[in-house]
């Protein structure tokens, strides 16, 4: 069984609960990583910064199902929290097969219009046919992604981030062999990379279905399970689906930040590819606190516990926001030198931008910090409205970033829609967090005064 996050100290099971996942967080990126290192290394820059180009639009479609999967997980881990066990099987069968429909659909449209997105997206001549056949191959192998995800996110649910650590790991090497096999091996060139990252999720996939089925008893499916009524799943849908919507919502900002980033040529898209590589590693400990608090608060909330809740965001605020100044910090000094492991010494241009993005973007860390932290509470208590109008915000801001200060400033513009995209997510975010918080408190004291009324008005009866 996973671990039970209503009772201990809040903060030590937090970051308990964080340390695996971000690990296991890091290892996923390797996935993106060791795509676009091998290939920078084995075929070079255009066919890196062409992998790289794919970035947003792999979000947006591979981001909205497992965006879908994170929402079925606050359903597992608030049944979790009730300790009803009988609701997490039905909960995990009625995830299993929305899953599938989802992504069905998603393969099938994906695949088709895989380049007409490109063309839509101005994607440079000299990268489009490489970004083509890697994105062929990732959006066929769409279901494995979210097979692995929704599997993982449900252990995250019930308290078990180490055993997704694990299989991460395991399938992060694997996923490095697969590369220089089909790359140098088999000559496959950048769709090789594809057919990697694709198998390795194929095997952590079926590695998470044999852990559950063999280890996790609460969460092993009865036929009668399968069985769900029309109400059940539309509650699934309910939470589901706009948070795979808020996926897909910021990927379209993402997308428009590409786009601008096309028209502004190849050595923009390097420099980008480069500096989102490193950005996202040292923002993962941010993402991954926040993912445990979406956990950590559908527990509580499903235990009745919410003063638990308010106390664990408030000291792992300080945490993150201490973290983000000294990260910012530390890659406005040396993110240039890291990004040369990606794209060498030679193009003092690529080195040049990635500085710029580094200077408008880490300083801002801190917007992003309290961001994950309230999204994740919110969803975490069931509220998907709130984190979805955010990320309307986040794409709003984001186009303006890319049209309109792109034009004025170019490529300096486009850096700074990423803090700008934060700040306008975080205003409905932060006013959600806080009036929910009201009212739920407001609450539970409305219902101890009705039950001390009560008490008062029934005692001198009973004396008599």
């Amino acid at each position: 069984m996973g671990q039970d996050m209503t009772k201990g100290n809040p903060i030590q099971l937090i970051i308990q609960f964080t340390i695996p996942m971000l690990l296991g967080n890091v290892f996923q990126q390797f996935y993106s990583m060791a795509d676009t290192y091998i290939v920078s290394q084995t075929i070079g820059v255009n066919a890196f910064s062409a992998v790289g180009s794919t970035g947003s639009i792999t979000f947006f479609i591979i981001g909205l199902a497992t965006g879908l999967t994170a929402g079925l997980s606050v359903i597992t881990a608030q049944y979790f929290g009730k300790k009803d066990f009988v609701g997490l099987r039905r909960n995990l069968a009625i995830s299993l097969m929305i899953s599938l429909v989802v992504s069905v659909i998603l393969t099938a449209l994906a695949t088709i219009y895989t380049h007409d997105i490109l063309v839509f997206m101005r994607t440079p001549e000299n990268l489009i046919d490489d970004a083509y056949a890697y994105l062929v191959v990732i959006f066929a192998g769409t279901g494995a992604a979210v097979l692995f995800n929704l599997l993982s996110n449900i252990l995250r649910a019930i308290g078990d981030s180490k055993t997704p650590l694990l299989f991460l790991a395991l399938t992060s090497v694997l996923n490095i062999v697969l590369d220089y096999l089909f790359i140098l091996g088999f000559h496959t060139g950048v769709e090789g990379a594809g057919y990697a990252t694709v198998l390795s999720q194929l095997v952590a996939s079926l590695l998470c279905l044999v852990y559950i089925w063999k280890k996790v008893p609460i969460l092993r499916i009865h036929k009668e399970d399968w069985k769900a009524n029309r109400k059940e799943v539309i509650h699934h849908l309910r939470i589901s689906l706009p948070m795979g919507f808020q996926s897909s919502i910021i990927a379209i900002g993402s997308m428009s930040i590409q786009t601008t980033l096309n028209g502004l040529g190849s050595t923009a898209v390097a420099a980008t590819t480069a500096a989102e590589k490193i950005n996202g590693i040292a923002t993962m400990p941010l993402q991954s606190f926040g993912v445990t608090m979406a956990t950590y608060a559908a527990q509580n909330y499903g235990a009745g516990k919410l003063d638990r809740i308010w106390d664990g965001v408030k000291k792992i605020t300080r945490l993150v926001l201490i973290y983000s100044f000294v990260m910012g910090a530390a890659l406005v000094l040396i993110g240039r030198n890291l990004a040369t492991v990606f794209v060498g010494t030679a193009n003092e241009a690529i080195l040049e931008n990635v500085h710029i993005y580094f200077l408008t973007n880490a300083t801002f860390y801190f917007l992003l910090a309290l961001l994950f932290i309230y999204r994740y509470t919110l969803q975490g208590l069931g509220n998907s409205t709130s984190p979805t109008i955010a990320g309307v915000m986040e794409l709003i801001s984001r186009i303006i970033g890319a049209t309109l200060l792109s034009q004025a400033f170019g490529f300096t513009g486009v850096a700074i829609s990423g803090p700008l995209a934060w700040f306008g997510a975080l205003i409905p975010l932060s006013y959600s967090y806080f009036t929910t918080k009201k009212k739920l408190m407001k609450g539970i004291e409305e219902e101890e005064v009705t039950f001390a009324s009560t008490l008062s008005k029934l005692l001198p009866k009973f004396a008599r």
